[in-house]
């Protein structure tokens, strides 16, 4: 709520120029569908300003001549409420609140199209509950200005939830830590309370916006690559920029857009925060969670699948909440059966610490060897379950340049990469998540794959080359890998 004299500045920023002088300035694209209106001294986003609208000097049921502002065409209409002016006016009651009226129509400035519609006075004393729907209104229309902003952002698809969590989510995590399925990835059961009290995030949130964001990029065919122990297989999501900065920027601009048209609160997160991403991702409808533990949606008529980033917008409105959607894995097991080191040791349940995912990426220190020939040409990341599953055969192209491959890492030879030096790898990762896991766990990732390559020359040679690498980790990793080429 905010004082009319703190009003203005949000004001011009949110309706256009219709001979009210007091909102001439920033242009901005708005489409408006309705905006409420009350007249008391305060202003929230289910207010207007009521006796801003009422003009003595506007013409009623004429069309506003164009102004100054480099508006050209405008077509606003002021349409009073004749039986409210026969009304006996209240105690305390104003003009402007009697004469009530709607500006209706649209203003076209350059490209831009402002629409206005409906800006009624809606005060109903006594009847708080006539208030309350006129609110609810006002929200699913933000709600669904705020799918479109996403479009046009790139997001794919945006559901919004509740932000509490269901017990049995929690439990779920508790019981998935005690079990140690976490492996070296200690933050997570430092911040699990957390990850299951939202609050402790943000204090007054009330809905979390939940968006995803396709990324298969156009790359040699994973399969090719897989079936080339030569070649370095590196996961589809990590091949062009970080998308923690792509996704994270864009719902940024989101908030940006909704904190424009409503005060609110908000905290953007993209896989960087105690969030349980997915969890609010389903309860929200954005898709159901597959037995691979990831989100997968599916968007008639032909595109489906989880090759999709998640990011949340926290935000302290309580928007219309989506219905969650049915899940379509029925008797299929197909991630469970293709995972290559066995980690998706049940439907829904995953030990990261068998996880190629995890060994590659997070894991800090020595690859336990039994899973290192299971490990294949893999040096970043595993599609494998996402490969196999029956929904991805519809998983659309990336269109977003952002995700485009980088540095040809879709299908790069080991050897090549194998020769990379810290300032090389440095160099041509920035950007890159692959830059977070440092030169030498890149150094330790390939030697594992090298040691599952064909036996060659080249293979061989590459590996003598790091054999007295100044990294205890690199060197035993290499020293297996030459075992397993014969050298």
């Amino acid at each position: 709520m905010r004082p009319l004299h703190e009003a203005d500045a949000l004001a011009r920023k949110i309706f256009v120029e219709s001979r009210i002088q007091e909102f001439l300035g920033t242009r901005q694209a708005i489409k408006i569908k309705m905006i409420q209106v009350y007249s008391r001294n305060y202003i929230r986003f289910d207010q207007g300003i009521s006796w801003t609208f009422y003009r003595s000097g506007i013409p009623h049921g004429s069309q506003n001549p164009t102004n100054k502002c480099c508006f050209s065409a405008p077509q606003v209409a002021f349409q009073p409420d004749v039986q409210s002016r026969r009304e006996r006016p209240r105690p305390g009651q104003s003009r402007a609140q009697r004469e009530r009226g709607r500006l209706i129509g649209k203003l076209h400035a350059g490209n831009e199209v402002f629409i206005i519609g409906a800006m009624n006075e809606i005060e109903h004393p006594g009847h708080p509950a006539k208030d309350a729907c006129a609110r609810t209104a006002n929200l699913a229309t933000l709600a669904v200005a705020t799918r479109q902003w996403a479009s046009e952002l790139g997001f794919s698809a945006l559901t919004i939830g509740e932000a509490e969590l269901f017990p049995d989510a929690a439990e779920g995590l508790r019981g998935w830590l005690a079990a140690g399925c976490h492996g070296d990835m200690h933050y997570m059961a430092r911040h699990a309370s957390v990850r299951a009290h939202p609050v402790e995030l943000m204090p007054n949130v009330s809905r979390v916006i939940s968006a995803r964001m396709h990324y298969w990029p156009d790359a040699a065919p994973a399969a090719e690559v897989l079936g080339n122990g030569a070649l370095a297989y590196v996961s589809r999501y990590a091949l062009g920029r970080d998308y923690h900065k792509t996704v994270r920027t864009r719902l940024q601009k989101l908030a940006e857009r909704i904190i424009r048209a409503v005060p609110a609160s908000t905290r953007v997160f993209t896989d960087s925060a105690p969030v349980l991403e997915v969890e609010f991702a389903q309860r929200s409808g954005l898709g159901w969670r597959g037995k691979h533990t990831l989100l997968i949606a599916r968007d008639p008529p032909r595109s489906s699948g989880s090759c999709f980033f998640i990011g949340e917008i926290f935000i302290d409105l309580p928007l219309p909440v989506d219905a969650p959607v049915s899940s379509h894995c029925g008797r299929c097991t197909a991630c469970l059966d293709a995972c290559p080191t066995g980690a998706i040791v049940a439907p829904y349940r995953l030990d990261a610490r068998r996880c190629i995912s995890y060994l590659t990426i997070e894991h800090p220190s020595s690859i336990p060897e039994p899973l290192r020939p299971l490990i294949g040409n893999r040096i970043y990341g595993c599609d494998d379950c996402q490969l196999v599953c029956p929904w991805n055969r519809y998983t659309p192209q990336s269109s977003e340049k952002d995700f485009a491959v980088r540095n040809g890492l879709d299908c790069a030879s080991l050897v090549s990469l194998f020769v990379w030096s810290e300032a090389e790898f440095l160099q041509r990762t920035a950007g890159s998540p692959i830059r977070r896991i440092g030169h030498e766990r890149w150094l330790r990732n390939i030697a594992v794959a090298l040691g599952n390559a064909p036996r060659s020359p080249e293979a061989l040679a590459a590996l003598r080359a790091r054999a007295e690498d100044s990294s205890d980790l690199v060197r035993e990793h290499v020293r297996w890998a030459l075992g397993r080429q014969g050298g």
